[in-house]
């Protein structure tokens, strides 16, 4: 069998068509590196071991009896805790719903169920994803593969790490304002955050509803793209999710992005995001990946997203407010209740909201709950909604010059555990160059600019990632873009 740390999903499906090795040789094998080597990683906050090994032994039986398998058929992934998963614990890392278990599973659930994937386990993320960093977990934060000393990002740290430190072979994560992208890039992997409304949130424990994406993290944009293909699609659960984008161009990517077309693309680089202040490595790994999109022919045009530097304030008041709203439902009664907390109504609700939410996701609640009340809400929510209609429409504007963005994702590589955790501002400033994307809701995706995920990049140096964006439902641009990166890195 080849090794855990070269397999891809493309591999895998090849090496078990070929009957090189069974899904279930390769979910135990996971299993036990996860038991090994995730102690020190903590990517995961339980497993599903029965049900995985369950699965991958259907698939094998169903390949053995040559029947017809999905494109994903038996391979093991991990998934974010706050996408629910039947019969499994769904803590979204907080203590307000330790104990909970889903009763039914998450539309990209049951997209995922009917191509045979095995779902190894959920994983660690910031508490109901409130974070860049994966410190705010109640469950104590996961450390980045390359560095334990570092965090893996969040508020999705948990996925990212899975698939970098090898514990899965994809993982699907949630990104409200970089969540996907920021810790795809401090971990080394691909990360794609996806239209908002092309893949369903039915089942992803809400945040920001309106800002909201479920998305994949990969080893390769190749794999990026099986997973999206996998979970894209409208869903009559999720109002917000729409059908009518056309994704059979990512079915062969090679064929739908031809190099023909490639050297025709024209690339934006927004003045707006290479500012003072960005890290050194990061600069240099960003031109590293422009040089090499020139030589595959790319033009390159710098514009401009002059209301990109108003992103970070609107955001922080459009994201607290939905997150009140929305988290006003974990009272103590219809979920779980902490043990200990009784008396009346009142004192249930406080004593339960008070013991059972972290520091930051209180700051949110109580932000957000301000920011709407009754004679501010002019003053600070509806003027961001406004101010949020001017950044989509610089992206529309720049989009009528060239094909994708390139950017940063990150100002600065994977920082140190506790490092930022006393100064929420600083913490904040992390999502500079991935917010604005979430409030146009356009896709972006994060590569790694030393290659793939592989066991010799692993503690080599610190991962550096690169952002590519694209106009509405056009995810096949930035990931044929990103494939042929991805080629010529490989090369």
């Amino acid at each position: 069998m080849e090794p855990l740390h070269d397999l891809t999903i493309k591999k895998f499906q090849d090496g078990l068509r070929d009957k090189q090795f069974s899904a279930l040789e390769v979910t135990q094998a996971y299993f036990d590196r996860i038991k090994k080597h995730d102690p020190e990683i903590h990517a995961y906050l339980s497993l599903a071991e029965e049900s995985a090994v369950r699965d991958a032994s259907a698939v094998d039986v169903a390949i053995a009896s040559d029947e017809n398998v999905g494109a994903l058929a038996g391979v093991p992934l991990a998934i974010k805790d706050n996408i629910l998963i039947k019969d499994l614990p769904a803590t979204a890392a907080s203590k307000i719903l330790e104990g909970y278990t889903a009763s039914y599973d998450a539309a990209v659930i049951g997209k995922l169920r009917n191509e045979r994937a095995v779902f190894l386990g959920k994983t660690n993320l910031d508490e109901f994803a409130m974070g860049g960093s994966t410190e705010n977990s109640a469950f104590g934060p996961t450390h980045n593969p390359h560095d334990h000393s570092r965090v893996a990002g969040g508020s999705s740290g948990g996925s990212a790490a899975a698939v970098a430190a090898h514990f899965a072979l994809g993982s699907l994560g949630s990104d409200t304002g970089g969540s996907i992208r920021e810790p795809a890039a401090f971990v080394g992997v691909v990360g794609l955050k996806p239209t908002y409304g092309a893949v369903s949130r039915s089942g992803c424990i809400a945040l920001a509803s309106s800002l909201d994406q479920i998305g994949p993290f990969a080893k390769t944009v190749e794999d990026a793209a099986i997973l999206f293909k996998a979970i894209a699609g409208q869903d009559p659960l999720d109002a917000t999710s729409v059908g009518t984008a056309d994704y059979s161009a990512i079915d062969d990517l090679e064929k739908s992005a031809p190099l023909d077309k490639i050297k025709g693309l024209t690339i934006g680089l927004p003045e707006e995001y290479f500012i003072d202040g960005l890290d050194k490595s990061i600069a240099d790994g960003v031109n590293t990946a422009v040089e090499k999109f020139k030589s595959l022919g790319c033009h390159f045009k710098k514009i401009s997203l002059p209301h990109t530097k108003y992103a970070l304030s609107c955001y922080y008041i459009v994201m607290p407010a939905e997150a009140s709203s929305n988290l006003a439902r974990f009272d103590g009664i219809r979920y779980a209740r902490l043990p200990g907390i009784d008396g009346s109504l009142s004192d249930l609700y406080i004593k339960t909201r008070g013991e059972g939410f972290g520091p930051e996701a209180k700051r949110r609640i109580i932000l957000g709950t301000f920011v709407l009340s009754s004679g501010y809400y002019d003053a600070y929510y509806e003027k961001a909604q406004r101010t949020r209609t001017l950044i989509a429409r610089d992206f529309t504007e720049a989009f009528k010059d060239v094909d994708v963005m390139l950017t940063p994702v990150t100002p600065t590589p994977a920082f140190k555990i506790g490092e930022k955790t006393a100064d929420p501002l600083s913490m904040y400033l992390a999502d500079i160059f991935t917010i604005p994307v979430n409030l146009a809701g356009l896709p972006g995706i994060s590569i790694p600019v030393n290659g793939t995920a592989s066991a010799a990049n692993i503690g080599k140096e610190l991962p550096v990632g690169f952002q590519l964006i694209g106009k509405k439902w056009h995810e096949a641009d930035i990931l044929g873009l990103g494939r042929y990166y991805e080629k010529l890195d490989q090369a």
